[in-house]
């Protein structure tokens, strides 16, 4: 298919998600005048192409910017975000206006929110007042608070592999990898030699993280060896506000940048850098696989703009699971 644009005006984004349940929806987080004051709104997007090309299903406005979303791996129809107010907001698209859980106990803006990937009863997420908090929908108050930073905590990806761990990174430089069962963290990581914006899991190596930092690289760990990564991929002229590995292929990473571009690699290679995405014209903070369509991703800027295109020319479709 050609590239589908779509445009949050008045809104820039900060992330996105594709459903896990469906091949054609896709969740964005954004905020007015770039996250630094104003509202947030959260669209929810349908891929099938129609006369105007990608539709609405619904949007959503809060009371102060989006900084993630993440849908549950549960419910359908369920979505929850992170707000630049320190709330967290749990939404049901097939109800029209408002949240239908809120939560506000962290301090600062919260900036990454997960679901669990195997228990799916649960959520993390993370906050620019240094900690960590863990949540489960039909409770009022959090479960755990984990706080070992000591800086911002702009990402937290639960383990593919561990229904109890996950990772965090962190502004103080790491990285840390916690098992909910217990109050301190498992491992850390001193990752970059700045400020660790974001990481991800391989879907195929239960020891494999990938990291990205300010100090523009990304890093592949062997959590097994955690004193010098295993791979550093350079490319990028700017931070890299988020790293994706594909659930297609264990050695396939998108990283997404405030040099405006999406860059692809493949770490099999010698020269691993195969694609560049240069269509945006502001940064890049989201970035994502489409589970269901091999070779789809999807991209949010702050040039008002979701871009969803196939990458190369093999695209499959995945069987739904169940």
């Amino acid at each position: 298919m050609a590239m589908l644009r779509f445009r949050t005006e008045g809104y820039n984004g900060y992330s996105l998600q594709f459903s896990p349940f469906f091949d054609n929806k896709i969740s964005c987080a954004t905020a007015a005048n770039f996250g630094l004051v104003g509202n947030g709104r959260l669209f929810i997007l349908n891929t099938d192409v129609g006369p105007n090309g990608v539709k609405i299903e619904r949007i959503y406005d809060t009371r102060d910017g989006l900084f993630d979303c993440s849908w549950s791996e549960v419910n359908e129809n369920q979505i929850v975000t992170a707000s630049g107010d320190g709330s967290i907001m749990l939404w049901d698209i097939t109800l029209m206006e408002f949240p239908i859980k809120k939560w506000k106990e962290h301090r600062r803006e919260v900036f990454s929110v997960h679901w669990n990937l195997i228990k799916k009863d649960s959520f993390i997420s993370g906050s620019w007042d240094n900690t960590i908090r863990l949540w489960r929908p039909e409770v009022s108050q959090s479960l755990s608070e984990f706080s070992e930073h000591t800086a911002c905590v702009y990402s937290t990806i639960w383990s593919p592999y561990n229904p109890d761990v996950f990772g965090s990174a962190s502004g103080d430089n790491t990285v840390k990898i916690w098992d909910t069962k217990v109050s301190r963290s498992a491992l850390t990581i001193l990752a970059h030699s700045n400020e660790v914006l974001s990481l991800d899991w391989n879907k195929y190596q239960e020891n494999v993280i990938v990291t990205g930092s300010v100090d523009r690289t990304l890093k592949v760990w062997d959590l097994r060896f955690p004193d010098r990564e295993i791979n550093c991929l350079r490319g990028h002229q700017y931070a890299i506000r988020r790293v994706k590995c594909s659930p297609h292929d264990g050695n396939i990473i998108a990283s997404a940048s405030y040099d405006m571009t999406m860059k692809l690699w493949n770490t099999a290679l010698n020269d691993p850098l195969v694609e560049i995405h240069d269509a945006h014209t502001e940064f890049v903070l989201g970035v994502d696989f489409n589970l269901y369509i091999e070779g789809q991703i999807s991209t949010s800027s702050w040039d008002e703009h979701v871009h969803i295109w196939n990458s190369g020319p093999l695209m499959k479709r995945i069987t739904p699971m169940t």
